[in-house]
């Protein structure tokens, strides 16, 4: 039996899949099992900041196999809480964390705090949580219906929580509010929703306004945190201190873990949530190492010059192709071309692959790029010679 025929005959089929079968990574290149190296410019999806075989990573979690991979949370972690004082410290945020497994969990948790905020502070229960159209904030029941996508709501796997609105951009916000609004919930750039960043004043302007209004801003950062658009926090790019923030994606370099941090320390008692795997050992010893190798990265400006030089390739690429692409958007190194319509944006990733390039879909038409932090000059290189080799091929 193949590969292929395995998964198909064992595995749900939710995902369109590529059977191109992976067996090793150094950096950005992925090589398949009959030899054929492979630029990775998706970094599974936002995951892989460090890049695939990272020797401290490696190193990091080879040591920590050999101690204790998990225990329960009854038990004190020491990485679970040098962790959390280090998103805090490198995120200049007065803030607690509850660690989970993923950005859905951590969106999970960030909506539960908001809940109890509206129950717990005010004399009239307050539970609305208001969401942007494009918005995507995970697959559980809870945030698939705070996702901004009609799409997502079949009735497949109706009927939804309530207390969920979304809303046509940031100026409907301001008159959807009520005096049952408990939250509102953004990212500050919409990844799946087709890497579109908002303007730094309007986010402004909004903080502001909910902090008069005493309702929570949740920052949905698990595509964004984690040094993804050149800072720590895409929060902290935007000069905002948002009431809850929630992380994933990058900050275990491909662990599995979520983070959901709040000012508010004092919502959240014992028994109000858990989770059984969320922060242990082998996870937060796996975030420490990313932190270690992305804020030293950081810091150096190492970092802000692979963005630079990632972005002056993809404009001289969107200038040589206008036939195919129009636009360039993004932040950091969370980029995309929109395409000039679907068709073509499917074509240009199914060429991209059949050249030797991974990268991703997005709304509104966006080819994306989510490149690991780590990302070689020599990588970039070669990923858009392929990539334009792929362009030139439709």
């Amino acid at each position: 039996m193949t590969l292929e025929e395995l998964d198909k005959k064992y595995v749900l089929q939710t995902y369109k899949r590529d059977y191109t079968n992976f067996v090793k990574g150094e950096g950005s290149t992925l090589f398949a099992d009959n030899g054929d190296d492979y630029i990775d410019f998706a970094s599974g999806i936002a995951v892989n900041s460090v890049g695939h075989n990272n020797p401290t990573l490696v190193k990091a979690l080879q040591e920590q196999v050999e101690k204790i991979i998990h225990i329960s949370n009854l038990q004190v972690i020491e990485p679970q809480a040098k962790l959390a004082e280090q998103i805090s410290t490198l995120a200049n945020y007065d803030g607690a964390i509850f660690f989970a497994n993923s950005g859905a969990e951590a969106n999970e948790g960030a909506i539960k705090i908001a809940r109890k905020y509206g129950e717990t502070r005010f004399d009239k229960k307050r539970y609305k949580v208001i969401t942007l159209e494009h918005s995507f904030h995970g697959r559980t029941i809870t945030t698939v219906k705070a996702t901004g996508q009609e799409s997502f709501h079949t009735p497949n796997f109706s009927p939804y929580p309530d207390g969920f609105l979304y809303v046509n951009g940031l100026d409907a916000v301001y008159e959807s509010i009520d005096d049952e609004t408990v939250a509102v919930m953004i990212e500050l750039v919409q990844g799946e929703g087709g890497v579109q960043p908002f303007a730094k004043e309007a986010i402004q302007k909004l903080e502001k306004h909910l902090k008069e209004k005493d309702i929570l801003l949740i920052v949905d950062e698990v595509q964004t945190g984690i040094y993804r658009t050149g800072k720590m926090l895409a929060s902290n790019m935007y000069e905002i201190s948002p009431d809850i923030i929630t992380m994933a994606k990058g900050l275990g370099g491909g662990v599995t873990i979520g983070a959901v941090m709040t000012k508010h320390k004092d919502i959240l008692t014992a028994g109000d949530h858990g989770s059984t795997f969320g922060g242990n050992y082998l996870s937060t010893r796996a975030g420490l190492a990313v932190l270690e190798i992305l804020s030293e990265l950081h810091k150096s400006g190492k970092l802000i010059e692979t963005i630079a030089y990632f972005t002056i390739k993809l404009k001289e690429t969107e200038n040589r192709y206008q036939n195919l692409v129009k636009d360039e958007v993004g932040l950091g190194a969370m980029r995309g071309l929109r395409a000039k319509d679907n068709d073509t944006m499917r074509v240009v990733i199914s060429k991209s692959m059949e050249h030797r390039l991974i990268i991703l879909p997005a709304g509104k038409n966006t080819v994306r790029f989510l490149p690991a932090l780590t990302i070689t000059t020599e990588e970039i290189d070669e990923g858009f010679r392929r990539f334009e080799e792929a362009l030139s091929s439709i």
